[in-house]
């Protein structure tokens, strides 16, 4: 096991306090600290602790990949760790987004090299060719916008609403709704409109009252972008604590507010769609929407028989488990991958091979592919490794 010193990103949705907390830190940051990234992120690795001095995980893996990733790993997915694990903090709603699948984030990566846009340009979409699923674990309450709406939902709140721009969608016709709206020739008077009705509904009791006031507050930092009438067409649900949603390619999605444990394929490929003041590109956006309404699946965990809660996916880069230890005994851990352990309250104790290791509120350890672990104490932890380990 190797204790990981991990970055910290800031950007300014972030929270002042709730990662230093994490951390122990005994005053807020000085600056917002959005996320806490738990991996081998090519731009930010994690750095591991090796016989009292620091490394970067990326050169680990790079000096032993199949040591450290396990054959079955290199052989799926290449000599590199496919996930990242993130603590997000959101104390500001994020961009209106969706993330490109295998194929089209391939594609879209050549596309853009053989134009010659460069990796830091803030024009570019493609940073890489991978895809990037995405799981969200609350920590804490956690608000968001996720997926579009079942058509009967959304066709009974623009009727309630009346505005004449926002035509009552059919079945099948809701990417080109959704296209007018984020393509609007006006964008502040329809957003003017939408805020004036949503208003008078919401005053008379109306069930979307929650998604009306829920614009109006995204509103208040974007007034005309077309962005907030689109979030009207979205879910708005909230995470308890240990509950999680699954974000497909192509599901449009903000967050909102909340602290959160998020796992991911090592992608940076956003295609943005409003509610942000970076590129927005909306052709792209449409060409991997996901234009099916539904409501997201809301996942408790399924416990197993080795004492973790488990979040399934079909994601194959990366998988998520749970586990509230109560000091009664131990929780094991064997995979067939690779294994990034973090705690996220209590004390807990961690053994392998050799002498049992502590695991404090905010530590985490990653673990080579097939050596086990046991985990004892008092707290909760969570556990990222491959989708392999379903196997």
């Amino acid at each position: 096991m190797y204790r990981l010193v991990n970055p910290i990103q800031s950007y300014a949705w972030g929270s002042r306090s709730a990662i230093a907390e994490l951390l122990g830190e005994q005053v807020p940051s000085a600056e917002p600290q959005a996320e806490l990234w738990l991996g081998a992120h090519p731009a930010v690795p994690s750095r591991v602790i090796c016989d009292g001095a620091e490394r970067s995980l990326v050169d680990m893996i790079d000096a032993d990949p199949r040591g450290l990733l396990g054959a079955d790993g290199l052989e799926a997915f290449g000599p590199r760790l496919p996930f990242l694990l993130k603590v997000l903090a959101v104390d500001q709603p994020l961009s209106l987004q969706a993330h490109p699948d295998a194929d089209r984030a391939a594609a879209g990566f050549a596309e853009e090299q053989d134009r010659g846009i460069a990796h830091d340009d803030p024009r570019r979409t493609y940073r890489d060719p991978h895809h990037k699923p995405e799981l969200i674990c609350a920590l804490t309450p956690f608000d968001a916008l996720c997926g579009l709406r079942p058509i009967k939902e959304i066709q009974a709140l623009l009727g309630e609403l009346g505005v004449p721009e926002l035509r009552l969608p059919g079945p099948g016709e809701l990417a080109g709704l959704v296209c007018a709206i984020l393509d609007a020739a006006a964008p502040g008077d329809l957003v003017a409109a939408v805020l004036a009705a949503s208003r008078r509904r919401a005053e008379e009791g109306s069930p979307f009252a929650p998604s009306y006031l829920c614009a109006a507050e995204l509103a208040e930092r974007y007034p005309e972008d077309p962005g907030v009438v689109v979030s009207l067409l979205l879910n708005l649900i909230q995470l308890r604590p240990g509950q999680a949603t699954y974000l497909p390619p192509g599901r449009l999605h903000a967050y909102l507010r909340g602290v959160g444990v998020e796992i991911m394929t090592t992608s940076d490929n956003v295609l943005r769609g409003g509610l942000t003041p970076k590129h927005v590109d909306v052709p792209e956006l449409m060409a991997v929407l996901e234009v099916r309404g539904g409501v997201p699946e809301i996942l408790d965990g399924q416990p197993d028989e080795a004492g973790w809660s488990r979040y399934p996916t079909p994601a194959a880069g990366f998988a998520l488990a749970r586990a509230e230890l109560d000091g009664s005994g131990p929780v094991t851990s064997e995979v067939r991958g690779p294994q990034i352990l973090l705690c996220t309250d209590g004390a807990l104790s961690l053994r392998g091979d050799g002498v049992p290791e502590p695991l404090g509120r905010g530590q985490s350890v990653f673990v080579p592919s097939g050596e086990p672990v046991a985990v004892t104490g008092t707290g909760g932890v969570y556990r990222a490794t491959t989708g392999l380990s379903r196997g």
